[in-house]
């Protein structure tokens, strides 16, 4: 039977392998019943870990929340959360440490309206930003959307509860909801037919942004890797492909390469935004 010393020693012998530790990866749980994005992001987050040479363990926190209150919670370290995905903004990558990986190939920024069925008609008539400024937004109180929307002289009205945004829209307290082509189909299903609400024909707002991970601080060799581990998956296509499995038949569906596009500015964009990059980002005027 080996004693102590000697089996510190065989472990330590060429050949064989210690156990390797494994960190385990954390995020807030969205607020809503269902995140459209959920199963997109997490086939994205496990390529990319398992492009690294660390062992990661991806888990949810089991606590929904607020995209607000996980920024904060990411921030000041003040639950076992380390990662969340988000738009970026000035503010998120002070304070945090940022992928600079748009994980969305920009798509976040492909907004379609969801407006009342009996509706349609004057939004068809809609050809323009100034058109659409006779009418009011809705979006939740804390999302960049927001200060994108007021930026570009659209009126906004928000709340403080995401579902509370579809009965506001029903009950004509605003007259639109932009969503992103990521999630407004799988809204549509759920509060469409209940509320008597559509996706305005035509018509999609479009501004650059980019759906990042975000750290916590405390885990730096945690961003690195991801990085690292898309910067690979986008060299061998793999990120590209997984987008394609998840998004092209929807951007079929949607019809994005016939809508007119209103092009917004946004004021939030960091100096850093790897714009320059034809690879990371989608192009709506191209087939998929």
């Amino acid at each position: 039977m080996l004693n102590r010393r000697s089996l510190l020693l065989s472990l330590l012998a060429p050949g064989v392998l210690l156990a390797q530790p494994v960190t385990r990866v954390v995020y807030p749980e969205h607020e809503v019943f269902h995140d459209p994005q959920l199963p997109y992001i997490l086939d994205v987050l496990r390529l990319a870990l398992s492009h690294g040479p660390n062992a990661y363990e991806v888990h949810a926190s089991g606590t929904a929340m607020t995209q607000g209150r996980g920024l904060r919670e990411l921030e000041f370290g003040r639950s076992d959360i380390n990662l969340l995905w988000s738009m970026t903004s000035r503010a998120r990558e002070k304070t945090l440490l940022t992928v600079r990986i748009p994980l969305d190939r920009g798509i976040l920024g492909w907004r379609l309206l969801l407006v009342r069925a009996d509706d349609l008609e004057r939004f068809a008539r809609i050809r323009s930003l100034d058109a659409l400024r006779k009418l009011q937004a809705g979006q939740m109180h804390d999302w960049p959307d927001t200060e994108i929307l007021r930026h570009n002289g659209l009126p906004v009205g928000t709340a403080s509860m995401y579902e509370k945004l579809f009965r506001m829209l029903a009950r004509s307290r605003i007259d639109y909801f932009p969503r992103s082509v990521m999630e407004i189909e799988d809204e549509l299903q759920r509060y469409g037919r209940p509320l008597d609400l559509v996706i305005a024909p035509r018509l999609m707002l479009r501004y650059p942004t980019a759906n990042y991970f975000f750290v916590s601080p405390r885990f730096p060799q945690l961003a690195e890797d991801l990085r690292l581990g898309l910067e690979k998956a986008i060299a061998e296509r793999s990120l590209q492909a997984l987008f394609a499995q998840h998004f092209r038949a929807l951007l079929q569906r949607m019809d994005i390469m016939h809508r007119q596009v209103l092009r917004l500015d946004n004021p939030l964009l960091p100096p850093e935004t790897p714009l320059q990059r034809p690879e990371l980002w989608a192009d709506p005027s191209i087939a998929f």
